[in-house]
């Protein structure tokens, strides 16, 4: 039972840090004006239990924030994901 709850850390602590990511490099190819990663695959990880990531990329680099899907929908989410655990 131990190692399943290791399993299950690791697995959310790698899905925050894509969604971190995710937000880090969608921001910066915005700023270069390149190809954008597309808002449902940023959804899509948040979903996957990267919320937390997506909200502290968000807030750090300052992206997505006036898409009211993100800022309403993002903590939703991890609302959803608190009440689960």
């Amino acid at each position: 039972m131990r190692y399943m709850y290791c399993g299950v850390g690791a697995y959310l602590l790698l899905a925050n840090l894509v969604g971190y990511f995710l937000m880090w490099s969608d921001k910066r190819k915005a700023k270069l004006g390149k190809w954008r990663i597309p808002e449902s695959k940023l959804i899509l990880i948040a979903l996957l239990g990267g919320s937390i990531g997506v909200l502290f990329g968000m807030k750090k680099f300052r992206h997505k924030t006036k898409h009211w899907y993100f800022v309403k929908g993002m903590p939703l989410i991890f609302f959803i994901h608190v009440v689960i655990a």
